[in-house]
């Protein structure tokens, strides 16, 4: 019993705090900060992957085979237009050389022999001296002696280019890549492996796709009647270096292919930045930054969104000021602030912060934002 009279008034106590519950005040619904969302003009820029090449990448390569005799430079080094590179073993060339030009000679000698006949036999069948057989013979053996003298210098001609190729220059001014051929390797115009590249970097390149959907939103953002007007009056373009820092230099997008890529279903575009101080080579990589304007644009505080499950949502005050999260579509950024493409429109009233902890259907006071308050 006693058990039974303590959990009594037990009971009667819990009764009686309830009692005194049900008669405290509502709690107070929460001013918070509501802004009204509206159409503007908004500037994103969107990144994408790059590729970057030198103006020019040229692989240097063998003419003629033989043995590497000399190389005349080091990896890394730059080199000027016209610089010998590396020198191939002449003498067999040299001696193709020599035994073609003594071929000319010989060839000129008989073409002098064949034109003196020609010269004797002439007055002699006019005088009829002679028959007309003989002069005929004889003109045909100067036209004979000719064509040998004329084959004779093109491999005079042969010989020399072969033997010039032994000499391999800079064909433009750049920097040597790597040598994996050393010297005295046996080397060929059919070796699979060039014996260096050649990059000129006073200039490079940065190569990046657009699919479909952002080319053709690319081609509506600028005036012109065609590419290459809507080229001209794209403003310059930044280049983010793997490391996360801007390239000091802005680029120009100059080219755009002539189709899409079948496979990937994208399409290239070509920037071109200076590079005068060699800080950028070939191979290097990074993302390039292209500014778009979005006309009527919803621009909405990304402090004033919430993630959950990988969706973004914001939470919009209906005409009763009662709260609810909205799910939207971010179609890019402008600075501190989401560009919404679906999910609100122009006119609706969205929460800015201290909305985290309540639920769907709250009620809240609006109250205007407070505007920021510049630091003097």
């Amino acid at each position: 019993m006693k058990k039974i009279s303590i959990l009594s008034l037990i009971a009667v106590f819990l009764i009686s705090c309830s009692g005194k519950d049900a008669g405290a005040p509502l709690q107070q619904a929460p001013s918070l900060p509501v802004l009204s969302v509206e159409n503007k003009t908004a500037t994103t820029e969107t990144e994408f992957p790059v590729a970057i090449q030198g103006k020019t990448d040229v692989e240097i390569r063998a003419q003629v085979s033989g043995t590497l005799d000399k190389i005349f430079v080091d990896e890394g080094a730059y080199v000027s237009q016209g610089q010998p590179l590396f020198k191939i073993n002449d003498n067999p060339y040299r001696q193709q050389y020599n035994n073609a030009k003594a071929s000319l000679n010989a060839a000129e000698a008989s073409l002098i022999n064949a034109q003196i006949e020609v010269d004797k036999l002439t007055p002699l069948v006019q005088n009829k001296v002679v028959s007309d057989y003989q002069l005929k013979t004889a003109k045909a053996n100067l036209s004979i002696a000719k064509a040998n003298v004329a084959q004779s210098k093109a491999m005079l001609g042969n010989a020399e280019i072969n033997l010039g190729y032994t000499t391999i220059k800079a064909p433009v001014s750049g920097y040597i890549g790597r040598l994996p051929r050393k010297q005295g390797s046996l080397i060929s115009p059919a070796d699979p492996q060039a014996l260096t590249t050649l990059s000129d970097i006073k200039e490079v390149y940065a190569y990046f796709s657009l699919g479909e959907n952002d080319f053709i939103n690319f081609k509506t953002q600028y005036e012109g009647n065609s590419l290459s007007d809507k080229l001209k009056k794209l403003p310059p373009v930044s280049l983010v270096l793997s490391d996360n820092t801007v390239y000091n230099q802005r680029g120009k997008v100059d080219m755009v292919d002539g189709q899409f890529d079948k496979t990937t279903g994208a399409i290239t575009l070509r920037a071109k930045f200076p590079n005068a101080a060699g800080l950028l080579r070939s191979g290097n990589t990074g993302k390039i930054k292209i500014s778009m304007q979005h006309e009527n644009s919803i621009l909405v505080p990304q402090e004033a969104t919430i993630e959950i499950q990988d969706k973004i949502y914001v939470v919009v005050v209906d005409s009763k000021n009662a709260i609810s999260r909205q799910p939207v579509v971010v179609a890019g950024k402008s600075g501190t602030d989401y560009l919404i493409s679906e999910g609100i429109k122009s006119g609706d009233r969205i929460v800015l912060k201290g909305f985290e902890n309540l639920p769907d259907g709250a009620t809240i006071i609006p109250e205007a934002p407070k505007k920021a308050v510049a630091k003097i």
